[in-house]
């Protein structure tokens, strides 16, 4: 007679897989018990406060606020709806190397230093130069760009 081909590892896998079976069959009766059938709408209804989380309580109406349909403005507002902003902005020259051809210019209300190249320059300047600039959207941030001595 042969011998069985089924390993001491096989039964136990196969086991494992029976008892695996058997507590998710037990866990659905569970469930099946446990669940409620034919709820209350009103236990079901979830609503949102003004702070905008949810809550099971529903909003007081003496707190509702009447909009107008009207008065929703759809869009981005018009250009003219905004101040216009002076483009050139007051510094003074913390560091300029003539030979490198490069600088920095700090802003006198804000406090930031901004990168200035020769080729941004109206006129010559030099270390400690009050200055009148423009700030233009460079590779490693904002460049003082239309340089000019005060």
């Amino acid at each position: 007679m042969a011998k069985s081909q089924q390993t001491f590892s096989k039964s136990e896998k196969e086991k494992k897989r029976i008892k695996k079976r058997e507590l998710k069959a037990k866990k659905k009766e569970e469930r099946k018990a446990n669940a409620v059938k034919g709820g209350k709408l009103e236990d079901m209804l979830a609503y949102v406060d003004q702070y905008g989380r949810i809550t099971d309580t529903p909003p007081d109406p003496e707190d509702k606020i009447v909009v107008d349909a009207e008065d929703i403005v759809l869009g981005v507002p018009r250009r003219e709806d905004y101040e216009a902003e002076d483009p050139t902005k007051q510094g003074k020259v913390s560091f300029f190397d003539d030979s490198k051809g490069f600088g920095f210019i700090l802003n006198t209300v804000t406090q930031e230093k901004h990168f200035v190249h020769v080729s941004g320059l109206i006129d010559e300047i030099k270390e400690n130069d009050n200055v009148s600039f423009e700030l233009e959207k460079g590779l490693r941030g904002m460049n003082a760009v239309k340089v000019k001595k005060v």
